[in-house]
């Protein structure tokens, strides 16, 4: 099995070194094709007004000047030979949950791969900052393994991809594995005016969140009881309920 791995943390992530070491248990063809620089929040975006420099950093292992999308079409369109059979994301550092699927890099870089018809997950390590993990790596290292051999015997559609988060627990603590939908996340975003030496203003972005209303079996819940969290989620953004609504009103 040939994998590739990317991630939008960048190629100096400890999270992407973990994953190295979960992907070289299930094969000896393990490609690194990762952004150069940190592309958090960034989404499923390309790189279409400036260049795309690479950096060959060893075998199979290169930076990329991109996104995680720009990462995959490079490995896949230019640096390999032939596709991968399987791509992972991450692993990222914080979970990927609810609505920041929308956001993630991590969850994009699998996204490109599914649009290339490549089975794609992507991995995320949440964090509780006032229970930090002995080793941040360890659960997800601990299980990952277990929880891939079980995912790739699943018959995967095309244009779905699987979004795996491992919980805030150390590895002994970890309950099981539960199939989740997305849940949803209550934001506060704010725009904080500051100044530069010479008083021209600037502007951070503050980005909160907390967790929204309860939703059945969702990511959210999952992490929060200690349960490895794996939501299958595909490229087809229709709502076709609403669909059918306007079917009927534009009929009528």
């Amino acid at each position: 099995m040939r994998i590739l791995i990317t991630n939008d943390d960048g190629i100096y992530s400890d999270g992407l070194e973990a994953l190295e070491r979960i992907a070289a248990q299930l094969s000896d063809d393990v490609w690194v094709v990762a952004p150069q620089t940190d592309q958090s929040g960034l989404a499923h975006s390309l790189t279409l007004s400036s260049p795309l420099r690479l950096r060959t950093l060893g075998e199979k292992r290169f930076a990329l000047s991109g996104t995680p999308t720009d990462c995959v079409i490079m490995a896949t369109r230019r640096l390999m030979n032939s596709p991968p059979d399987l791509i992972l994301s991450g692993i990222n550092v914080g979970q990927n949950v609810a609505d920041d699927v929308t956001y993630s890099g991590t969850v994009a870089g699998a996204m490109e791969g599914t649009m290339l018809g490549i089975r794609s997950i992507a991995l995320s390590q949440a964090f509780d900052r006032s229970k930090p993990l002995k080793s941040p790596w360890a659960t997800a290292e601990a299980h990952a393994v277990a929880v891939l051999d079980k995912l790739l015997k699943v018959d995967l559609p095309r244009g779905h991809l699987l979004n795996v988060n491992f919980p805030a627990v150390e590895p002994e603590a970890v309950k099981g594995i539960k199939a989740t939908r997305q849940g949803v996340l209550d934001y506060a975003l704010a725009l904080e005016e500051r100044h530069d030496g010479r008083g021209f203003p600037y502007y951070w972005l503050k980005f909160g969140r907390q967790t929204g209303p309860a939703v059945e079996a969702s990511d959210l819940a999952a992490l929060a009881d200690g349960y490895i969290s794996v939501t299958p989620l595909h490229l087809d953004l229709t709502a076709h309920r609403l669909r059918e609504t306007l079917e009927e009103t534009f009929a009528g």
